[in-house]
């Protein structure tokens, strides 16, 4: 069976989204899913990626809820940036030296970084760890440093390590 589905998580994945995208449970529909799902996993078999070994969990949901909670500030202080008639801002370009080597652990890194409204990952140097950030409001670049290295790199390196 496992040469029918490799990845039998992403085909059931696959699976249900197409049949939600299609709206319909119609005979068609659950063909054209049910080879969408099968061709997927088979696609991503092919690609062979790396297992993903997660040492702490329940770290995860803490990190989450601290990401939830620094993406509503973030929507705020950016409403209050772009709605005031003279903004009060300085935006910049930094760099931040990253700890975190592991390629799962600087995709989530990434991803935390960009969905945060008024900053954006823009380069990584994976040889000198060098992190290159824009950031809308750029007061203060050593309170960007603890946020990226504390709030997000340490619970990450507690996971993926």
């Amino acid at each position: 069976m496992r040469w029918l589905l490799p990845h039998p998580v992403v085909s059931a994945g696959l699976f249900v989204f197409w049949l939600l995208a299609s709206r319909s449970v119609a005979p068609g529909p659950v063909v054209v899913g049910a080879i969408i799902a099968v061709l997927g996993g088979w696609a991503l078999a092919l690609l062979d990626p790396p297992q993903v070994r997660i040492r702490r969990p329940g770290l995860i949901l803490r990190l989450l809820g601290r990401v939830f909670v620094d993406i509503i500030r973030s929507n705020i202080a950016v409403a209050r940036i772009v709605l005031s008639r003279r903004p009060a801002r300085r935006a910049g370009f930094m760099h931040i030296r990253l700890s975190l080597r592991e390629p799962h652990a600087l995709a989530a890194l990434a991803c935390i970084l960009t969905a945060t409204p008024g900053t954006a990952w823009l380069e990584f140097d994976p040889e000198e760890g060098w992190l290159l950030l824009h950031v809308l409001d750029l007061i203060d670049e050593a309170e960007w440093v603890h946020i990226v290295k504390e709030r997000y790199e340490a619970p990450l390196l507690e996971i993926f390590r």
